[in-house]
């Protein structure tokens, strides 16, 4: 049985059966959400992609690249072909850095972290199925966030976490800024209050030995769009200059930079800008709220099914088991955040670019990061003739600061209303300091409202870059951390660093 790592199979009946068990729910696994819909959208797979696919689940990736090779070297493949060919390679290598972990690394990083771990607890929790895991090419591979999500799947365990992590001043100031935004915006009859300004500064550097020796090396920079809620965008600074800029209506801002590659040496992008953003709170009275016209173009495009928002058999079982007979757009909204909130457990994703299905796949684990769980629900809300898109870009929360995905839905008579899902799960599973009250206010604070510490580049998912990439993108859904390529090569994350500063002028007397 080759599959299995030496540490997992042994001459002991108990063990083999484990490890056949882990085989199968591993095969589960990959069947429920990587392989739901074709990289050739709209087309019958062409034997030598799908014999790739059936390769890469049986775990054979070296013999599944070969067999896309072969294609790309002597078939007479179209445009579209040769490109999803070319991608799939980079993929199965994109899957690999993600599953970095053999079973022996697993055990002693969970050492470190985990107080008084014993070798058989950690085999019942292998028998249990608690890390994601593949088979590449005749070994097991754990994620890299094997460890983080131990703990954010099975919260139980936080008193063994070592060194321990201390939450519980955050949870309190963000039940505050919930509180003081929503009554400023009852004070004020107005959904926009308390506005703050910020100063941004974002640097992207590819490391030394990522470029070629000769070449420009491109990189585009995600920066606040317009909205209601985001306004006053200014670029205080850049190096080297810019040479584009998207308007604040670009549904993935950005700008664009060009430099010299350099072999041996970092090179660097960084930008400063100013911006200003509102806290946002709508009072919803779910009576109120009727059915959108569904004939409205600016709404068509948020209604139907497009990627990784597909209306597959089980997205409509848990529809129907959490809206039931519910009719009104506003309740069944609410009722998939808060269903959402109570039964999806955070974890950290591997990279989007490998999934084919992240709604479905965040709904089969009942697990996912924050715009895994922003598919699942924007699925759920379009299934049922709810307008909804994407929002993304950062959070600069003072303590919790991060790449950052939530979701907008349109609600007659609101309109465009921000729910964040990901701030519903924190509250109702992982804000152990508040009260059972206080933990209600901020799941149901972020159907409708949202907090100042803001940074919204995108209003859609899987958009495209301008100018136009030559390379494929290190994230083909998302656009937060930059994106780098040099003579139509992509510089992929392993091979670049990005960080982010925001500093807040806002006068203090604001603050919650």
């Amino acid at each position: 049985m080759p599959l299995f790592t030496s540490g997992i199979l042994n001459s002991n009946w108990r063990a083999i059966r484990a490890s056949v068990t882990r085989f199968a729910r591993m095969c589960q696994w990959m069947v429920g959400g990587l392989l739901l819909v074709s990289p050739l959208q709209g087309v019958d797979q062409p034997p030598w992609l799908s014999k790739a696919e059936d390769l890469e689940l049986a775990g054979h990736f070296i013999q599944a690249s070969n067999v896309l090779a072969a294609a790309l070297s002597n078939l007479p493949l179209s445009l579209e072909e040769r490109h999803t060919a070319e991608f799939e390679i980079d993929r199965l290598e994109r899957i690999r850095k993600d599953f970095p972990l053999t079973e022996e690394a697993l055990y002693e990083a969970l050492g470190r972290s985990v107080r008084g771990l014993l070798k058989a607890e950690f085999r019942q929790w292998l028998d249990e199925g608690r890390f994601d895991f593949r088979v590449i090419d005749g070994e097991v591979r754990y994620m890299g966030s094997s460890v983080s999500n131990l703990f954010f799947r099975h919260p139980e365990l936080e008193g063994r976490r070592q060194p321990s992590k201390e939450t519980a001043v955050l949870q309190i100031r963000k039940w505050e800024t919930c509180r003081t935004i929503r009554e400023a915006a009852k004070k004020h009859h107005s959904p926009y209050v308390l506005p703050k300004t910020f100063v941004v500064q974002m640097k992207v550097t590819a490391h030394a030995g990522a470029t070629p020796a000769s070449g420009v090396v491109r990189a585009w920079l995600p920066i606040p769009r317009g909205f209601p809620y985001q306004t006053g965008f200014q670029l205080l600074r850049a190096s080297p200059a810019v040479k584009q800029i998207e308007p604040e209506s670009s549904l993935i801002r950005s700008v664009y930079l060009e430099q010299l590659a350099s072999p041996d040496q970092p090179v660097s992008f960084e930008i400063e800008y100013q911006y200003s953003t509102y806290g946002v709170y709508f009072d919803i009275d779910a009576s109120a709220v009727t059915a959108c016209d569904h004939s409205d173009p600016e709404l068509k495009p948020y209604l139907g099914e497009g990627p990784h928002v597909r209306f597959t058999p089980e997205m409509r079982i848990l529809s129907d088991q959490i809206a039931g007979n519910e009719s009104n757009p506003g309740k069944k909204a609410k009722a998939f955040h808060d269903w959402i909130a109570e039964n999806i457990k955070y974890s950290y994703a591997i990279e989007y670019s490998t999934i084919r299905n992240i709604g479905d796949y965040c709904r089969g684990r009942r697990y996912g990061d924050c715009g895994q769980e922003a598919l699942l629900f924007i699925t759920l809300c379009r299934l049922n003739g709810i307008p909804a898109r994407w929002q993304s870009g950062w959070t600069t929360f003072p303590g919790s600061k991060s790449i950052h995905d939530w979701a907008e839905i349109y609600l007659a008579p609101y309109g465009w209303l921000p729910v964040d899902p990901y701030m519903g799960i924190f509250a109702m599973q992982y804000a152990s300091g508040l009260s059972p009250a206080q933990r209600r206010e901020i799941r149901d604070f972020y159907f409708g409202g949202l907090d100042q510490y803001r940074l919204s580049a995108n209003s859609d998912h899987c958009q495209k870059l301008v100018p136009p990439r030559e390379a494929f993108r290190s994230d083909t859904v998302d656009f937060q951390r930059g994106e780098l390529e040099c003579n139509g090569r992509n510089i992929y994350f392993d091979h670049f660093s990005y960080e982010l500063t925001a500093k807040e002028l806002t006068p203090r007397a604001n603050l919650p």
